[in-house]
C-alpha cells in the first residue's frame, strides 16, 4: 500500500511538472508571436525563450501549429475567467449590457485572442487560412444563443426580431467595434473603456425594450447567465488539459 501510494506521488509530481513546463513553453510562444508575428516564430526560437530543448517541444506537440492551438485553447480559458470575475465584481454584471461590456474589456486585454478574432494579418499570418478565428467566435456564439434565447422566452429584450436577426446584430456590433479601429483617425479613437461602454450600449439599445426593469432582468436570468459561464469555461478548459496531460 506504501509502495502505492509513493508510485502515485511520483506520478502526480511528474504530471505537475509536465504542465508547468507546457505553460513555459506556450508563454514564450504567446510572447514571440505578439513580438514578431506567428510566420516568424520558429520551435526554435520558442524553446530559446522557454529554456528547453527543441524536443522537449515535441514531446507536447508535434507540430507548430499544434502548439499555437493549445495556446489557444489556454486563451480561451483565460477570457472566460476573466470575463466572469468582471461579472462578479459589478452590480450591472449579469445584464445584457454588462455581459458585452465585459466581454469587450476582457478581450482588449487578450491581444492574441483579439488578434485570431479579427484576422490580423501582422500576428497570425498564414494562421489567417485556418478555421481558429471562425471556430473561437462559433464556440462563444453557441453557448451565448441558449442566454439570449432565455431571454426572449422571459421577454427581457424584444421580441419583435427574430433570434437570427437578434444573434445577427449582436455580432455586428460587437465585431464591427473592433474592425472599425484600424481605420479611425486619431482624433476619433476611443480609450478601451469607452470602446466597452458605448459597444455595451448599443447592444442594449438595438435589443433591450424601452424601460425594461433592469432589476428583473437580474433576477430572472442569473442563474441561467452562470450556467453558460460555467459551461463555457469547462469546456475550454477541458480541451485545454488535454493538451498539456
Amino acid at each position: 500500500m506504501a509502495e502505492l501510494s509513493r508510485e502515485a506521488g511520483l506520478e502526480e509530481q511528474e504530471n505537475s511538472r509536465r504542465e508547468a513546463r507546457a505553460h513555459r513553453i506556450l508563454d514564450a510562444a504567446a510572447t514571440l508571436i505578439l513580438r514578431w508575428g506567428y510566420n516568424k516564430t520558429t520551435i526554435e526560437d520558442i524553446s530559446r525563450e522557454a529554456g528547453v530543448a527543441k524536443g522537449t517541444i515535441y514531446l507536447h506537440w508535434k507540430t507548430r501549429e499544434d502548439l499555437f492551438g493549445a495556446l489557444m485553447k489556454r486563451e480561451k480559458v483565460a477570457l472566460t475567467e476573466d470575463v466572469q470575475q468582471r461579472v462578479a465584481q459589478d452590480p450591472e454584471g449579469q445584464t445584457l449590457r454588462g455581459l458585452f461590456r465585459h466581454s469587450a474589456l476582457a478581450l482588449l486585454n487578450r491581444p492574441l485572442l483579439k488578434a485570431v478574432l479579427l484576422r490580423d494579418m501582422d500576428v497570425i499570418g498564414k494562421l489567417v487560412h485556418r478555421e481558429h478565428s471562425s471556430e473561437l467566435y462559433q464556440e462563444k456564439l453557441q453557448g451565448f444563443v441558449v442566454y439570449l434565447e432565455y431571454l426572449r422566452e422571459h421577454r427581457l429584450v424584444r421580441t419583435d426580431m427574430s433570434l437570427p436577426a437578434q444573434v445577427y446584430t449582436l455580432s455586428a456590433i460587437f465585431m464591427g467595434f473592433f474592425l472599425i479601429a484600424p481605420l479611425m483617425p486619431e482624433e476619433y479613437m476611443l480609450s478601451d473603456e469607452e470602446l466597452a461602454r458605448w459597444l455595451a450600449e448599443a447592444v442594449q439599445r438595438a435589443l433591450v425594450p424601452d424601460g425594461a426593469d433592469m432589476s428583473n432582468e437580474v433576477r430572472v436570468a442569473s442563474h441561467v447567465f452562470g450556467q453558460y459561464l460555467d459551461r463555457d469555461r469547462a469546456a475550454s478548459q477541458q480541451m485545454f488539459q488535454q493538451e498539456v496531460e
